[in-house]
């Protein structure tokens, strides 16, 4: 009966235990977060409550283990397990708790701070940091459950012997590897890209989304995923829309027949912008800025507070306009010089409006007029 109830009460008791640690620690997280609702820290931790356990259940364990009396031929191995578990577990625990610090300092930053740019850019730097704080406590807590194995204590030295000569091959063979992580972490502290940024690498235009030490991500505009080395913006040029300020100005290019009214275009346009939402008013502009033997080029200006408004005021402009020379001046639509030509209202002597004469077919002759 004894050798029953003995690990019964150790095994038992431990995870029972455990159990009231675990709640009794939430529920005061519980009414800390309640308390001081201006942070998050507190609720924060709560995610740490299964490592947290796992470290407590664990530890218990392997403190009254012996006691249990149970397994005892498996001693070594159940003792090496559970301290394989609490090294884990601890591991995970402090990993959670580090987060949830950097989240607070950082939610904090973000609510006083009101600068965009500034933000983004402390945003990319906690994100970097908590990535190398992960790796880190990851090898500590892999090298120490190898040392909990006594054939890697022999060969500590060996190893350590060894490396330097190790240290120079893996250098060699991840040169690339590293140089992606050395330009993880002067993007991150130089301010050259930041997460949220509107850039656009090889014609691509999208929002950086995730960045790494060694990856960064773009999202496109039709939510595809661009995934490229972090190398890719510290060795070549890229367009950062975000950088500075995130004001724009946006280009529509039309190709109009000679006769196209341009002061009527530009009453219109003037029109289209003041009912455009995404116009932030500062400035707008048409002018001619080419002419071929067919066409005028024609290009309008406008402006907007960040890129997602400037895409909406140019595809806006651009159709509205458009329409508005298809419905109202349908002569001043590019045309074929062989076709015969509309002529604009209010026309006089065969002359349009600024002194161009309508156009002819080659086989006409002026006196054909007459």
């Amino acid at each position: 009966m004894e050798n029953l109830l003995r690990p019964l009460i150790v095994v038992g008791g431990s995870v029972v235990l455990t159990l009231f640690i675990g709640w009794a620690t939430d529920r005061l997280l519980c009414k800390a977060d309640e308390r001081h609702p201006e942070t998050s820290l507190w609720g924060l931790l709560r995610r740490g409550r299964i490592p947290y356990q796992l470290v407590l259940c664990a530890a218990l364990l392997r403190g009254s283990f012996d006691r249990a009396e149970v397994l005892e031929d498996h001693r070594v191995g159940v003792g090496r397990t559970l301290s394989l578990v609490l090294i884990g577990a601890a591991a995970w625990l402090a990993v959670r708790i580090v987060g949830a610090v950097v989240e607070t300092t950082y939610t904090r930053y973000a609510r006083v701070h009101h600068d965009a740019a500034r933000v983004r850019r402390v945003r990319t730097q906690v994100s970097l940091i908590m990535r190398v704080v992960s790796a880190v406590v990851g090898v500590v807590a892999v090298a120490a459950m190898l040392l909990t194995f006594p054939a890697f204590r022999a060969a500590g030295a060996s190893l350590l012997a060894s490396a330097g000569i190790i240290g120079i091959v893996a250098g060699v063979a991840a040169q690339s590897t590293l140089s992606n992580m050395f330009a993880g972490f002067q993007i991150a502290f130089g301010d050259m890209v930041r997460m949220g940024d509107t850039v656009v690498v090889d014609g691509e235009w999208g929002t950086v989304e995730e960045i790494t030490l060694t990856f960064l991500t773009v999202r496109t505009w039709d939510e595809r995923r661009i995934t490229m080395p972090v190398s890719y913006f510290t060795s070549k040029p890229f367009e950062n829309w975000s950088r500075g300020t995130p004001q724009m100005t946006g280009i529509v290019y039309w190709h109009v027949d000679h006769s196209a009214p341009l002061n009527a275009m530009r009453e219109k346009l003037r029109d289209i912008l003041r009912e455009c939402p995404a116009w932030d008013g500062r400035a707008y502009g048409l002018d001619v800025t080419d002419t071929t033997p067919n066409t005028l080029q024609v290009r309008a200006l406008a402006t907007a507070k960040d890129a997602d408004d400037i895409w909406t005021v140019r595809v806006t402009v651009r159709e509205k306009m458009i329409r508005w020379l298809a419905e109202e001046h349908p002569y001043a639509l590019p045309r074929v010089n062989t076709a015969d030509a509309l002529l604009p209202p209010n026309h006089a002597n065969g002359r349009v409006p600024g002194g161009i004469a309508p156009q002819r077919r080659a086989h006409e002759s002026p006196r054909a007029d007459r």
